[in-house]
């Protein structure tokens, strides 16, 4: 049984690799944004009733600690039931479910299909487009974005998601199926990283109610991210990169982000290339001042997105490769 679920985890990847993420396809993440959004404004109406600055706060703080416990709750026991009833029904069902939420936990072909249609637009000159096609994969504003900007755009969050969207799914889909809860595992880090996504800023709305779902999800990146600072240097030797300085330039930048993870993929992948990553962006109208990662070797040009996707897929595939190896010894030695 237990060899079979690492089986499913490598099947889904590729699946994830061929198919990505149809428009058509059902994803469980669409429930769990929905379930975000009706508990806060259940919790809205509550915090909303507090008087006084202290009060208030203290009320956000304590309904985001509430909100990140119950969205992740639910979604575990929700993957773990659909699994439980699937496995008296039939074994065939419940490796077919267990691939498919298994399968729908990664981003890397989605992540790939969406930087390429960056990468395109930037390559006709269609300026406007490219900035609108990079709105739908970063925070940052982008109206105002020059070419090279919206090439580190990009890059940086291909760099970002190769963690959030590829490697921690990957780790918490093998770490569960350890212990037969690959599925849930992986869907409970979902929950902590949509939150993260949706509640997770530190703007004046959500800096107190969302500060948990933001640590949580620090926490939960936390290995996988300096998993991430070992592949990419070794993904970069492998694609014919400079391997060796972006081991150097994850060594020395991987503390330049306010983030405690971002900063590993994307130092890694500014050696790989020889570019400088990081800086100030705009965020709602606000500057936010960053730290620059890398070194400007040379400019960044539009190939520079491909080249961080073949980086991201090689790291992936060498993720799978090392943590299936671990498996293999826990399971047999």
């Amino acid at each position: 049984m237990e060899l079979w679920l690492l089986l499913d985890v490598i099947a889904a990847f590729i699946l994830d690799i061929f198919f990505g993420d149809p428009h058509w396809m059902p994803h469980p993440v669409r429930f769990i944004g929905w379930l975000i959004n009706k508990t806060e404004k259940v919790l809205m109406n509550y915090i909303n009733k507090e008087t006084g600055e202290y009060k208030l706060r203290r009320s956000k703080r304590r309904s985001g600690i509430f909100l990140t416990l119950f969205v992740v709750g639910v979604t575990f026991l929700t993957v773990f039931t659909i699994l439980r009833i699937a496995i008296f029904v039939s074994p065939v069902l419940f490796h077919i479910l267990n691939i498919y939420f298994i399968y729908t936990s990664f981003a890397a072909r989605c992540l790939a299909v969406e930087t390429q249609k960056v990468y395109n637009e930037l390559i006709r000159n269609d300026i406007e487009k490219a900035r609108k096609s990079l709105a739908m994969l970063v925070g940052r504003d982008t109206n105002n974005l020059s070419d090279k900007d919206i090439v580190r755009g990009a890059v940086e969050t291909t760099a970002e998601n190769t963690v959030d969207g590829v490697i921690s799914p990957l780790f918490f889909a093998v770490l569960g199926s350890l212990v037969g809860l690959g599925a849930p595992f992986v869907y409970g880090f979902k929950a902590i990283s949509t939150l993260d996504s949706m509640v997770g800023y530190m703007n004046e709305k959500y800096i107190d109610f969302g500060m948990f779902s933001a640590k949580t999800d620090d926490a939960a990146n936390y290995i996988p991210a300096r998993l991430s600072g070992f592949l990419l240097p070794l993904s970069a030797a492998l694609c014919g990169m400079n391997g060796l300085q972006s081991f150097k330039t994850m060594l020395r930048d991987r503390r330049n982000h306010k983030s405690p993870n971002c900063a590993y993929p994307e130092a890694a992948v500014a050696g790989a290339l020889g570019v400088m990553l990081g800086g100030n962006n705009v965020y709602f109208g606000k500057v936010v001042e960053k730290p620059t990662i890398g070194d400007a070797h040379r400019d960044l040009e539009p190939m520079d997105i491909k080249r961080t996707v073949k980086l991201m897929y090689c790291s992936a595939a060498l993720t799978l490769m090392l943590l299936s190896s671990i498996y293999m010894v826990v399971l047999y030695v």
